[in-house]
């Protein structure tokens, strides 16, 4: 059981991290001419980006609440700093770290009481 919930929770955020990378794209496609191939190619990557999150989006929450599902969606936040610092060269400063901290807090503390809820209800 706890090694099922653990290969949800994984898929669950490696599809949130694919789900940030079509910021990358978006952001790459706003750079080029419009309908242009390069333009074309990026948008397109990015449609099919959210085409494979939404699909395995409604996988997950068959097995989730949806409530937790998007709680940890907010780690969203983390990955689009990562993206912008590896992809884009952007600054770092630590009012950014410090809000990705309570970010990851904030999915840390929901995922605790939503196992202590199942263990007092389940």
């Amino acid at each position: 059981m706890i090694k099922r919930k653990f290969v949800i929770y994984l898929i669950l955020h490696l599809i949130l991290m694919l789900y940030s990378m079509s910021g990358i794209l978006s952001k790459l496609a706003s750079a080029e001419k419009f309908l242009s191939f390069h333009f074309c190619l990026y948008y397109g990557g990015m449609i099919l980006l959210l085409v494979l999150y939404a699909f395995v989006w409604q996988q997950i929450i068959k097995y989730l609440p949806l409530t937790t599902a998007f709680a940890n969606k907010a780690v969203t936040v983390v990955w689009g700093m990562v993206w912008g610092l590896m992809v884009f060269n952007e600054e770092l400063t630590i009012g950014k770290i410090i809000g990705a901290l309570l970010v990851v807090c904030g999915v840390a503390l929901y995922a605790l009481d939503d196992n202590r809820g199942e263990r007092v209800h389940g």
